[in-house]
């Protein structure tokens, strides 16, 4: 694969993920709750961490990406602790931090094992994809247990699914890895799926999916 496509595939994943953490910060302060479940949070902050600050030597273009996205990634870790006890079950508040901390902890140890598991960068590469497969689904069951689309857009549904589309082409094509072929086609049909549920649930609701304004009826 030629440099110049994997540079513009990185930019393509770096933009699109980074206005997806945009859209949900905006979401999030929106609607006053959190727009990325509590596991896929805890993952992938744990991957940009371990990634911005922990491994990659240099300032990569990669690098760079990372760290913007650990920052708003962070933001969204703050509307979670602001926001989430109101989303945990009633009967279950008191145990909403220890949860919580337990899910980034268990994160961060799974995310820095499978970078020190797997030689030279296949740590980063299939624990990446394997994160965004769970994300993928946990979106989907989000919105089934919500049975709203508060913190939530259209917006964030379509340039997640970019941002994941782009580099499982460029690291298929660098390594020619098909487990990370396979984890990125998974991530590919549950991000359409969530693409299309969202959809719906904004007509069923009478509002606009792209604005959140109610569709006036005539």
């Amino acid at each position: 694969m030629s440099p110049t496509l994997v540079t513009v595939l990185t930019l393509v994943s770096g933009i699109s993920w980074t206005i997806v953490y945009i859209e949900m910060i905006r979401r999030g302060f929106q609607d006053r709750t959190f727009g990325m479940p509590l596991f896929a949070l805890a993952f992938n902050i744990a991957w940009e961490f371990m990634f911005a600050f922990l491994v990659a030597p240099g300032l990569s273009l990669q690098r760079i990406v990372n760290i913007t996205w650990f920052l708003l990634d962070a933001v969204i870790v703050y509307t979670y602790f602001r926001y989430g006890r109101r989303d945990f079950p009633q009967a279950w508040q008191r145990y909403f931090l220890p949860w919580s901390l337990l899910a980034f902890g268990i994160g961060f140890l799974i995310i820095y094992l499978m970078h020190y598991e797997f030689e030279n960068y296949w740590g980063a590469i299939y624990s990446a994809f394997a994160q965004n497969l769970m994300m993928s689904i946990l979106f989907i069951a989000m919105l089934v247990r919500r049975d709203n689309v508060e913190g939530q857009s259209m917006y964030i549904a379509l340039f997640k699914w970019l941002g994941t589309l782009a580099p499982t082409i460029q690291f298929y094509g660098q390594t020619g890895s098909h487990l990370a072929l396979a984890l990125g086609i998974g991530c590919f049909v549950y991000d359409v799926i969530y693409v299309g549920m969202l959809y719906v649930k904004f007509r069923e609701l009478k509002l606009n999916p792209f604005t959140h304004r109610p569709v006036e009826q005539t």
